[in-house]
């Protein structure tokens, strides 16, 4: 088999980890990933050994979905324990790098009142000196700001904490992503490789183009142990054949969630890429990977969230993928980190930043930047960007998990980018708590109100509303609400009938439907084809 040329079952998972736990934006900058190793990691498996029990019993209760409960039914005690001991050994550079941040916010809070800073470098933790800048706001509060690339220069940077799993999957579950590790299991083969690993590209390859088993070995690293479990995941059958739009439209193609792919003859542009990678039967009809093009033109990052830049997806779409479009950002702030330096540091080389109503311009389409306001907590974040899509005389507004705070921003926005036609809204409207995703990083504790009123929701009818009475657009579709069921272990969403954003949502459509507008909550799949100038040709629909 080793010379034989084959190809990468459809159906094998890539899963990126770090310390063994799900890959997601915060575990890759260092700062980020210090926190939640403490504030996250260690803390569930602490939990966990005290009392497995009571996880066990709150991953079958639906309300506890996403919460911080490892999903191991009560067991795998010395496992869990012997994983906590490795992080606590090899992690202790970053455990003492994130009880240095929380010194430095101590510090700050206590001395710094109005006068000079200057002196108070001295009394920088030392593992932090040369790696922050302090400063005040225009109210006198003071805080820091990391050198954010100096981080990734420095030892806390430790690629040799990243891994890939590679095991076959025949269904969607998986335990939520944030709260269970994955141990080691005789069905999962464990590469201890970084994500900048040239041989992940030559993997990903062969889910189109066969090679041999010896090649992609020797590009691995595979070692004779391994190379038993590694070999079951090839196959000489040959994947269907991919066929490129060709014609004189534009036609939209909805992944699930927010991912959309919309493709002329001449360019194709995919837009916040999490599809449900791998080929296996559902009961729900969706588009997978091998209905992507051989070339993505380019790709776009709406914000920093995990289900909007998802590596399980990018690092096999790294070699399609000639230009990466993600928001500007800066500031070294670290809630906010930096989305060039991350994706850089794991092996993405062509990452172009675009700032709010900053356009990119080529043959007859141009892609613009647009303001994205909520759905952050009300925190100071800048890596989120709405897009506007113009393809000749027809516009697409890609407006994500934003939340329309003030409606007079969009007047203003509708004055600068011109026409649309087709507007896409995310109207997960409830939205987790702040301290869900951002707790680990948060300074003080929260008290219960603050934290239940600052939360990670999109807009609701009357707020969708307002942007469709500002645009006027032909149609206007709901999507980004986290309901395919390849979401659950990322989302933790799980809607009924009587789920708020499903109800707000239903209203939408209602009430734009009524006034003779094409409205429609998005799930699945679905195909539109557009002309140029901005007429509505033909639908397909497969649910």
């Amino acid at each position: 088999m080793n010379n034989e040329l084959v190809f990468l079952k459809p159906n094998v998972v890539v899963e990126p980890l770090i310390d063994s736990w799900y890959a997601w934006p915060h575990l890759i900058s260092p700062a980020t990933a210090a926190l939640n190793i403490v504030k996250r990691h260690l803390d569930i498996f602490e939990s966990y050994l005290a009392n497995p029990e009571a996880h066990a019993q709150a991953v079958l209760n639906p309300k506890m979905l996403g919460g911080p409960f490892m999903d191991f039914g009560g067991g795998k005690l010395e496992e869990v324990k012997a994983l906590m001991d490795k992080t606590l050994e090899e992690r202790a550079d970053m455990i003492e790098l994130a009880k240095a941040i929380k010194a430095l916010n101590n510090m700050l809070q206590t001395n710094a009142k109005g006068s000079s800073l200057e002196t108070l470098y001295e009394q920088v933790p030392e593992i932090l000196k040369g790696y922050v800048e302090l400063y005040y706001d225009l109210n006198n509060n003071a805080s820091y700001r990391f050198f954010e690339s100096l981080l990734y220069k420095s030892k806390y940077n430790r690629t040799a904490s990243q891994s890939i799993a590679l095991w076959i999957t025949n269904n969607d579950h998986r335990p939520f992503c944030l709260s269970t590790p994955r141990l080691e299991d005789d069905n999962v083969l464990r590469l201890n490789i970084p994500f900048s690993h040239k041989g992940i590209d030559e993997l990903a390859k062969m889910k189109r183009q066969p090679q041999t088993i010896s090649y992609i070995k020797e590009a691995l690293g595979i070692t004779p142990e391994q190379a038993p479990l590694f070999e079951t995941f090839f196959t000489s059958e040959v994947p269907a054949t991919y066929n490129k739009y060709t014609g004189d439209k534009i036609r939209m193609r909805y992944f699930g969630h927010a991912c959309i792919l919309v493709e002329t003859k001449d360019v194709s542009i995919l837009l916040d890429p999490l599809i449900s990678y791998y080929g296996y039967h559902s009961d729900v009809e969706h588009f997978s990977d091998v209905d992507l093009p051989d070339t993505i033109d380019y790709a776009i990052i709406t914000h920093n969230h995990q289900d909007h830049i998802l590596f399980e997806t990018l690092l096999p779409l790294r070699h399609k993928i000639k230009n990466l479009i993600v928001p500007r950002t800066r500031g070294g702030r670290i809630e906010d980190p930096e989305l060039k330096l991350m994706l850089t540091n794991i092996g993405f080389n062509n990452v172009i930043e675009l700032d709010e109503l900053e356009t990119i311009r080529f043959a007859d389409t141009v892609i613009t930047g647009v303001p994205f306001t909520g759905e952050h907590c009300d925190l100071n974040i800048q890596s989120k960007l709405c897009y506007h899509v113009q393809v000749d005389r027809f516009g697409l507004l890609f407006m994500a998990d934003s939340r329309i705070m003030e409606p007079a921003l969009y007047r203003h926005v509708a004055e600068a980018i011109g026409k649309v036609d087709v507007i896409f809204l995310g109207m997960e409207c409830d939205g987790a708590p702040l301290s869900w995703l951002y707790g680990p990083l948060m300074v003080k504790k929260l008290s219960r109100e603050q934290d239940n009123s600052r939360r990670l929701a999109g807009s609701d009818c009357g707020k969708g509303m307002s942007l469709v009475n500002i645009f006027h657009p032909k149609e206007i579709y709901v999507y980004a609400m986290g309901q395919e069921p390849w979401l659950e272990f990322i989302s933790s969403l799980k809607y009924t009938d009587e789920s708020n954003p499903i109800i707000q949502s239903n209203r939408l459509v209602e009430e734009c439907t009524s006034r003779g507008m094409v409205a429609e909550r998005l799930f699945g799949e679905k195909e539109i084809l557009y002309k140029r100038d901005g007429v509505h040709e033909t639908t397909a629909v497969a649910f």
